[in-house]
């Protein structure tokens, strides 16, 4: 019987051998793209015959024999269509990159395919800018033997590369790479010409009764716990002496600037670089202080001084040595101080083990660069590359310098610490020194120190200067306590007091430890 026979689809003609149940034989000519012809020759568990697979390949789900397709079935460059699954030697699974997606030279050497398992990481975007992959083993100068492991070791501080590598700066040929002194500003025409401000009279300050000095000192008393109260109790008034203490104070805020070279990691942003047109000197870029006569400081980029350099610390590789085992990968066991063995006491003998933590090797791994001998370059942060810029650090400074007159035995610090009345406050570009004031001591103070303000700081511009006169009231109580005569100060708005002689410093039945 012949069983030579012609199958008819439309638009395929080929002959078949049917061989058994089993499958079909050998198709009849060749394989269009994207699968073979319709009736081609599948072994058992393949399509009926005749069932013509669409172009493009079979559908999802369709399983071929262990092993793979037959011989010659090429699928088009980039693999099978998105979603074929093969069986147990197969590449690709459910969700396996579509073909031509692999970019140049294919996934990263780590997602090798075995098993049949699909590719889960990121495709290769090939080497960084500015040079080739980096290493993964340290291979320069290393030590001989394994070095102790020290957890508290700290990558070194960056280093600066030669100043010949730097750009020239029209303005700049001066700087280095940490901020110097500070800048001298341009010369600007004094602001004390003309006729000196009007100023108003100096009124005096209110005085306190005995009442009021005796419930200041008991409350002064009070906020001291081995203090006794009985003397500010008991205590009779001789007198009280009323003064005022002066206390001049003269606040000139300036400016100050400096500039060095500064860099950050190159990860492709924006440069303002020299074509951008040339860099503005650093007395022309304007600032503004957000609080007047408040310290505060602020560091901006100078324009068109930016650019890109290969890093000078991993030289390009964004890789260095590893700073705890020095490049070696590896560290010597602490535990087993390298011998890998250890002495443990057991049942009543001691025995010499290997170290559980090295298991004998006398060394383990480095867990800061996990073996390869190379951590990443903490200047570039791995980029390979630095922007280099111009940083302008602007500093706004209020100096205060003042002047008390107090010619009481009352310690004169404690004056500036208190609230009294304002009898004077001016403020200006620059002002005139005070010469209007009853006490002649505080005009021949503010007439020196605005001279000294004027000259103290020669790199710093001079923004605003202002100046005050406070007037702050001081009275000396006069009293006798059991045969004793005695006194205390009250002073400021506050009535504070200082008494350091008074009799009851401790109570009774307190007890010093």
């Amino acid at each position: 019987m012949n069983n030579n026979r012609t199958w008819l689809i439309p638009g395929v003609t080929f002959l078949s051998n049917l061989v058994g149940q089993a499958g079909y034989g050998t198709p009849y000519g060749t394989y269009p793209q994207g699968g073979p012809p319709p009736g081609a020759g599948y072994l058992q568990g393949g399509p009926p015959l005749g069932a013509a697979y669409p172009q493009g390949g079979p559908p999802p789900g369709a399983a071929y024999p262990q092993g793979g397709p037959p011989p010659g079935a090429g699928y088009p460059q980039g693999g099978p269509p998105l979603g074929a699954a093969y069986p147990q030697g197969g590449a690709y699974q459910q969700g396996a990159l579509p073909p031509g997606t692999y970019p140049q030279g294919g996934p990263p050497p780590a997602g090798s395919y075995q098993g049949g398992a699909p590719y889960q990481g990121t495709p290769y975007q090939g080497p960084p800018q500015g040079g080739g992959p980096p290493q993964t083993q340290f291979t320069g100068e290393m030590p001989d033997d394994d070095v102790d492991d020290d957890p508290n070791a700290q990558a070194p501080p960056p280093s600066a590369p030669p100043m010949e590598k730097m750009d020239t700066v029209t303005g700049y040929s001066n700087i280095g790479f940490q901020s110097g002194g500070m800048l001298p500003p341009p010369s600007y025409e004094e602001a004390m010409k003309g006729p000196a401000p009007e100023r108003g009279e100096i009124s005096n300050v209110p005085t306190i009764t005995e009442k009021e000095a005796r419930e200041s000192l008991l409350h002064f008393v009070a906020e001291n716990c081995c203090y006794g109260k009985g003397a500010a109790e008991e205590l009779t008034f001789q007198d009280l002496k009323s003064s005022s203490a002066f206390h001049y104070k003269l606040e000139t805020f300036a400016e100050g600037r400096q500039t060095c070279w500064a860099n950050e990691p190159f990860r492709g942003q924006q440069l303002d670089g020299p074509f951008n047109g040339p860099a503005p000197g650093p007395w022309e870029i304007q600032m503004q202080p957000q609080t007047m006569f408040t310290d505060s400081k602020v560091a901006v980029e100078v324009p068109h001084t930016a650019s890109a350099k290969p890093c000078h610390e991993c030289l390009a590789l964004g890789r260095v040595r590893c700073y705890r085992c020095h490049g070696r990968g590896r560290v010597r066991c602490t535990p087993c101080l390298g011998s890998g063995h250890v002495t443990r006491y057991r049942q009543g003998e001691h025995e010499r083990v290997n170290c559980t933590f090295c298991h004998g090797r006398g060394r383990r791994q480095c867990y800061t660069c996990h073996g390869n001998g190379m951590v990443t370059c903490t200047t570039c942060q791995g980029t390979t590359q630095l922007k280099w810029y111009i940083k302008l650090t602007v500093q706004w400074t209020n100096h205060i310098i003042d002047h008390i007159v107090e010619r009481t035995t009352l310690p004169d610090h404690l004056i500036r610490n208190v609230t009294g009345q304002v009898a004077f406050e001016e403020s200006q570009l620059r002002v005139w020194p005070v010469n209007h004031f009853p006490d002649a001591e505080i005009n021949n103070a503010s007439q020196r120190l605005v001279n000294q303000h004027s000259t103290a700081f020669p790199s710093e511009k001079i923004l605003m200067q202002r100046h005050n006169v406070r007037i702050i009231p001081v009275t000396q109580a006069m009293y006798r306590w059991k045969d004793k005569d005695s006194s205390y100060f009250v002073f400021g708005f506050e009535n504070k007091v200082h008494a350091p002689d008074y009799p009851q410093k401790c109570c009774w039945g307190c007890v010093l430890l």
